[in-house]
């Protein structure tokens, strides 16, 4: 029986770590010290494709003076910011520009006299960036997070740019009748929005699915818990060597999606990786 591979109508890298890729490898061309605060995005296979051109990560801000140094996609706080500034160093910002509106928003909300929620993954770099911020903001991951906890008569709402939509419902749903107020800002990345519905609607259709980006990744993580609801033949991959034949026996198609952190020539060296093995 031959097999078919699809690959979902969106997936792979999107604007911003397309953007920070560039500035990335541009710095390496220009040549001297280049750094990455913290690994610039959530892809242990790019990450080591950039040490390979010289960029190597900094797990501080401190790093040698007239070097140059890329702020990660996921955002660093105002005072790590100000700190990478002082070292001499070449800073280049390297956010992304959809997570620029999520820091703008905390900090409207607090100004605005809200309490602030951010509905995002506890220790996660965005999140930690974006608290920043806003330093007394609530962080959730959940509905169940909130629980007992003191909540004011005003509330604002913004989300990790990489979180499921679901997931912001359930925790408005659960504020609504506890606050007077509660304002939603939906500030999820409309790449990650449009990467989900794709993968859902793929998976549903498909009898086994493949999914491509890092384990570390919130983005590609969510996308294979969205894919395994649609289809219990979910495979969660960094590299095409973690393929095994027996998936895909008796399979008529093949669904195949990437997390935003996942450059498109990986997806299509897993989609021939996988037809060598249907």
């Amino acid at each position: 029986m031959s097999v078919s591979i699809e690959v979902a109508r969106e997936a792979g890298a999107c604007y911003g770590v397309e953007r920070a890729l560039d500035m990335a490898f541009d710095a390496a061309k220009a040549g001297g010290d280049v750094y990455t605060l913290g690994p610039l995005i959530h892809n242990p296979v790019v990450v080591s494709d950039l040490e390979a051109q010289g960029v190597r990560v900094s797990e501080g801000p401190q790093v040698p003076r007239d070097s140059t140094l890329l702020l990660r996609t996921h955002g660093v706080s105002p005072d790590i910011e100000r700190v990478a500034r002082e070292t001499g160093a070449r800073v280049l910002d390297a956010t992304c520009p959809f997570v620029k509106k999520v820091h703008k928003a905390v900090e409207r909300l607090s100004a605005e006299g809200y309490q602030v929620i951010i509905v995002g993954e506890q220790g996660h770099p965005e999140v930690e960036g974006t608290l920043g911020h806003a330093p007394d903001a609530l962080v959730v991951g959940s509905a169940a997070d909130l629980g007992g906890a003191s909540l004011g008569r005003r509330v604002g709402v913004v989300v990790q740019t990489t979180m499921a939509l679901a997931t912001l419902r359930e925790v408005v749903e659960a504020l609504v009748g506890r606050c007077e107020e509660v304002r939603v800002l939906n500030t999820i990345c409309d790449a990650t929005s449009k990467r989900q519905e794709a993968a859902r609607e793929l998976a549903g259709r498909a009898d086994v699915m493949v999914v491509i980006g890092g384990r570390n990744s919130a983005n590609t993580t969510h996308l294979a818990q969205i894919c395994f609801e649609a289809c219990a033949r979910t495979h969660h991959i960094e590299t095409p060597d973690e393929l095994d034949q027996a998936w895909f026996a008796d399979a008529a198609l093949v669904g195949v999606t990437a997390g935003a952190s996942t450059p498109h020539t990986h997806i299509d060296a897993v989609c021939d990786a996988i037809g060598r093995l249907s």
